[in-house]
């Protein structure tokens, strides 16, 4: 987001969607029974099954909010063959919500009349093998409860499909780690929960009053979600003079994006919170 973008901030749009697909959920462990769906431990299973003959094929891939994660905007520009910067101005509304005071990516639907997924088809979805990670989950959705004191977090699952979906009446069972499994979703999760605990420090407002326009916000987007304009930040700027970072893992971000990813969760924790890390110090 530094720099041009056609993706402008909006308000939170939740209320028009009709289906809400979020992995990543900030859970008060406190409430845990209120919240919809049906809680999953990690022995439990659920029916699940989706394929062309079910009458519901295809409908949950409209008019839905979709939130992106940063590794989820690596994989798809990739497999599109555009740069993040592309990728986020044709694909992505930048939502801000009052929960958090770091802004949230969606995947921007198609303007026609059922505001379908830009990404279906008639024979399902153009991206698949590199579809997002609340995609590859649904329909069980990941909650994430952070322990502060021991500085951990802990997953939480509920089974919560629409409705709708006729796939909750198939007899194929699951557990939560099986159809992780599955769905090729372990790596997606892994990198989900990473990019949580980051966000999760955003819950308090570290722009100091600077608003939705802060420049220091607009330079966290780019080091989480502009992969590709954060490496040019990082290789054609001053960047390198004012930050040290250790020569074998300033090697494999020149073409590594995830690790450039990791790199950028560290840069962010210091430039907004002075955290040093492993990744990257002042100099």
């Amino acid at each position: 987001m530094c720099g041009r973008h056609k993706s402008k901030v909006k308000n939170d749009r939740s209320a028009d969607a009709d289906l809400i697909i979020e992995i990543m959920k900030y859970v008060d462990i406190d409430n845990l029974d209120k919240l919809p769906g049906t809680r999953l431990e990690n022995n439990d299973t659920f029916s699940f099954h989706c394929h062309p003959e079910l009458s519901c094929f295809n409908k949950c891939c409209r008019n839905i909010n979709l939130f992106l994660y940063p590794y989820d905007v690596i994989r798809l520009k990739k497999h599109l063959g555009i740069t993040s910067d592309e990728f986020i101005d044709k694909y992505v509304d930048i939502v801000l919500r009052d929960s958090n005071f770091f802004p949230e990516a969606l995947l921007r639907m198609s303007d026609n009349t059922d505001m379908t997924c830009p990404f279906l088809i008639q024979s399902g979805c153009l991206v698949y093998p590199d579809r997002p990670d609340a995609c590859r989950t649904f329909p069980v959705e990941q909650g994430l409860i952070f322990d502060s004191m021991n500085k951990k977090i802990k997953p939480v699952y509920f089974f919560r499909p629409p409705d709708f979906c006729m796939g909750q009446h198939e007899s194929k069972e699951w557990t939560t780690a099986s159809w992780s499994v599955d769905q090729d979703a372990v790596e997606y999760n892994k990198m989900t929960s990473m990019w949580a605990e980051l966000k999760s420090m955003f819950q308090a407002d570290p722009w100091q009053g600077e608003g939705p326009d802060s420049p220091r916000r607009k330079m966290a987007f780019m080091a989480t979600y502009n992969i590709d304009r954060f490496r040019d930040f990082v290789f054609n700027s001053s960047f390198l003079k004012r930050y040290k970072v250790k020569s074998g893992i300033l090697k494999k971000i020149k073409k590594d994006d995830l690790e450039l990813m990791k790199m950028g969760f560290s840069w962010v924790k210091l430039y907004i919170w002075g955290i040093k890390t492993k990744y990257i110090t002042q100099r």
